[in-house]
């Protein structure tokens, strides 16, 4: 069933903050959205303007008039304002038991300038111990712990430990206002367990509503079904691909908003049932590995649009600078040695269809290299890191099956131009991210491995085949060989890209 969020909190005129921002990270979380409105707020990407708050009793009408009729599954409280507002509200909590009860306690400016007078900051910290869980900013933890804003992560965990202890209440602490490359965020128990969740810092200055976003997110991620920890590290990813993506929004010219359904788009595009229709125009950079004649120089050409597409992957980014997550280079691994498991048998039905023994003896050793790779596979990663071959992907399979059904049905040069892609692309992209490669990167031996020249010894030999049976082919053959190799080269994007869409 879709959770019910409700909302309590003030406006934002441009979307960025407040219950606007709340609605949307609901939605994009997969909840449906409702809101009480504490204060109307009259702000934009450059500060606050001037707040109005309306009289109390129509705050409680609103609440009541929630309640009389929905069932509500997660609160999300943000802006209160005064203490009254945070009597009525926790009044109304207590009238209508939810079951998950998630406060940003907004008490403190970016600026460090304090938004509640003492009586509501009294107020609030007796709320902390009513919800469940609280996602104060370094600032607010320090003013909720009377203690200096925390510098580091792990001064800010140690608070943190304190205030769960002593409240009983889940805290999770922020990164988001500290320096450096790291943005990571942390799960802190009340009995001092600890669980943190990584994530790269993005430069840009449009992180408006980052924190009313990313509570509204885990508020709906728990109510979904998530334990805390792993509703903070989807509300963490998620958040992550908004700000990354908020530049190009263009909303306002100070501190924008972040793009809440960035992901929400992706996904969509992912799932088009439009068939596949990469431009061939598309400039392509001059490969590692040259063509082997004038046939491969016009696939190589034609891949300058996919080409593009895959390297500005987040898994391909992620993977070169060493930020890609543990579970997704896991998931990679694994429908990997899916995937290598069945293109071994295409290579050998490629091999059945070679017309010359060379040909035969190359796509055989080929196939028997895959398996040997598959098992070293199993061995080094997948056993290594305690990794379960589960099965394979939606993606996987289909790339394999169109993989198989060409080497077992169609010439034998549509089924080398199909094959062709896992070969040249792999040992280009291979090459390129080695550049980054160093003994210290998180995934040195995999990156060692696709841009060694082992490697490339076998995507040279596979170009030439190619070019050779390009070259002996009729002018139909080389237009059916075209056709396979692009869509297996958007197989090969597909394949890179479905990690990002396994969480």
């Amino acid at each position: 069933m879709t959770p019910r969020i409700l909302s309590i909190a003030g406006t934002d005129p441009t979307g960025g903050a407040g219950v606007q921002a709340d609605l949307k990270s609901i939605a994009a979380a997969g909840g449906f959205g409702m809101a009480a409105v504490t204060a109307l707020v009259a702000q934009n990407t450059h500060g606050v303007r001037s707040v109005h708050t309306p009289p109390h009793d129509f705050l409680r009408e609103q609440l009541a008039a929630v309640f009389d009729d929905v069932t509500v599954d997660a609160v999300k409280i943000g802006m209160l304002g005064d203490a009254e507002t945070v009597a009525v509200v926790s009044a109304a909590l207590e009238a209508h038991p939810v079951p998950h009860v998630i406060l940003d306690p907004v008490m403190v400016a970016s600026s460090g300038d304090r938004l509640l007078n003492e009586d509501a900051e009294a107020a609030v910290r007796d709320l902390v111990r009513r919800v469940d869980v609280i996602t104060p900013n370094l600032r607010e933890l320090a003013v909720l712990c009377d203690a200096e804003m925390a510098t580091t992560l792990d001064e800010g965990i140690e608070q943190a430990r304190g205030l769960a202890a002593e409240t009983g209440t889940v805290v999770i602490v922020k990164g988001g206002h500290l320096t450096g490359p790291e943005a990571d965020n942390a799960v802190v128990s009340p009995d001092g367990a600890v669980h943190h969740v990584p994530t790269p810092r993005v430069d840009t200055q449009n992180t408006h509503g980052t924190g009313c976003s990313l509570s509204a997110a885990l508020a709906t991620r728990i109510a979904a079904g998530d334990s805390v920890a792993t509703a903070l590290e989807w509300a963490t990813r998620w958040l992550h691909e908004a700000i990354t993506h908020s530049d190009a929004l263009d909303v306002g010219t100070g501190h924008g908003p972040v793009d809440h359904f960035h992901r929400m788009r992706r996904l969509e595009a992912a799932a088009s049932a439009r068939p596949w229709a990469p431009r061939t125009d598309v400039p392509a950079p001059t490969p590692h590995l040259a063509p082997a004649g004038p046939h491969t120089q016009a696939m190589w050409d034609a891949t300058g649009e996919v080409w593009n597409e895959i390297m500005d992957l987040a898994f391909l980014r992620e993977l070169s600078s060493g930020a890609l997550r543990h579970a997704d280079f896991a998931f990679y691994l694994d429908q990997d040695a899916q995937y290598l498991n069945r293109y071994s048998r295409a290579l050998a039905l490629l091999s059945s269809r070679a017309p010359a023994q060379a040909d035969q003896i190359f796509w055989a050793e080929s196939a028997r290299e895959v398996l040997a790779g598959e098992a070293q596979l199993h061995r080094d990663w997948l056993g290594g890191n305690d990794l379960e071959v589960t099965d394979p992907s939606p993606i996987t399979l289909a790339y394999t099956n169109f993989l198989v059904a060409s080497c077992a049905v169609e010439p034998y040069v549509v089924g080398a131009a199909a094959v062709l892609p896992c070969f040249w692309l792999y040992a280009e992209i291979g090459m390129e991210l080695a550049r980054a490669n160093t003994p210290d990167h998180p995934y040195h031996a995999w990156l060692s491995t696709y841009g060694g020249e082992e490697f490339n010894a076998g995507a040279r030999a596979a170009i030439e085949r190619t070019e050779a049976a390009l070259a002996a082919a009729s002018p139909e053959e080389r237009e059916q060989a075209m056709t396979a190799y692009l869509r297996a080269c958007v197989y090969e994007r597909e394949f890179f890209a479905q990690a990002d869409r396994a969480w």
